[in-house]
């Protein structure tokens, strides 16, 4: 089959599982599924059902595919993601996302859990992205798909600056602190050693992950609008003898800080 066919295969399915009209889709890192608690009316559907989804193996990925009602509008919302450390292609980690254009969607909030590699960030602390640093595989590497975009698309504004500005009104106006900065994507699944920590904050990185970049690469050569966001899980500039990076004390953290996020992202769904 046709990889187009694929993609029309799946939206098919979906469509036929969900009501309405949504414009707007939300990926749920690392501990962040919490914020699909708040999804009213939700149709879940489990990525094992979904025609060419695969799995999502990583710790704090339920792997539920939503439709429902947050911040007064209809999304989507992924909780949980795939990544490239889980042995899956390029083509694999983002194929969601071409679906979700084909199912209508305009705008794309991503979340995720991030090291914070700027000193003055704390564990708990959310980061608005402003930018990316990609040090995975460009998922556009390939003949290009021109159903979804153009061959060189440009990403000098990845992260939609129209909607970072709506957020800091919204943050300030709930008085919820928000940084903001450089994400850095990286391949994992180990984590970074002290050095490229202190080597990605001197090229101007200020968190740095495993996921997001090659979701929002993708969206923006479909043309989908991006906010991103990570939550601060550890600190990678600050390294006691006895430091050690914990997946679960990873997902604690954001745990922690989900309600936080949870707000703030249905605040701004519902400006959309």
């Amino acid at each position: 089959m046709e990889t187009n066919d694929l993609y029309a295969e799946t939206a098919a399915y979906l469509s036929a599982c969900i009501s309405g009209n949504p414009e707007t889709a939300v990926i749920l890192g690392s501990g962040l599924g919490a914020l699909a608690n708040r999804i009213e009316e939700a149709t879940v559907i489990p990525y094992r059902e979904i025609p060419h989804f695969v799995r999502s193996t990583a710790s704090g990925h339920k792997g539920n595919f939503i439709c429902g009602k947050l911040g007064g509008k209809t999304i989507l919302a992924m909780q949980g993601r795939f990544h490239y450390y889980e042995g899956y292609t390029m083509e694999q980690v983002t194929f969601p996302i071409r679906v979700m254009k084909l199912l209508g969607i305009k705008n794309l909030l991503v979340s995720n859990a991030a090291g914070g590699i700027n000193t003055s960030f704390k564990v708990g602390d959310l980061m608005i992205i402003r930018d990316h640093i990609n040090m995975l595989p460009n998922p556009l590497i390939g003949p290009n798909n021109e159903r979804f975009g153009t061959r060189f698309p440009d990403m000098t504004r990845a992260y939609d600056r129209e909607l970072i500005r709506t957020m800091e009104a919204i943050a300030a106006e709930k008085q919820i602190p928000v940084k903001k900065g450089v994400y850095v994507g990286l391949t994992g699944p180990s984590y970074e050693t002290p050095a490229e920590y202190a080597f990605y904050g001197k090229v101007g990185g200020d968190a740095i992950g495993m996921s997001t970049v090659p979701e929002v690469i993708v969206a923006r050569h479909c043309g989908i609008r991006v906010f991103g966001m990570s939550v601060i899980t550890n600190e990678g500039y600050h390294f006691a003898d006895d430091f050690v990076n914990d997946a679960n004390d990873v997902i604690e953290a954001a745990d922690r800080a989900a309600e936080k996020m949870s707000v703030l992202f249905a605040s701004l769904i519902a400006t959309l």
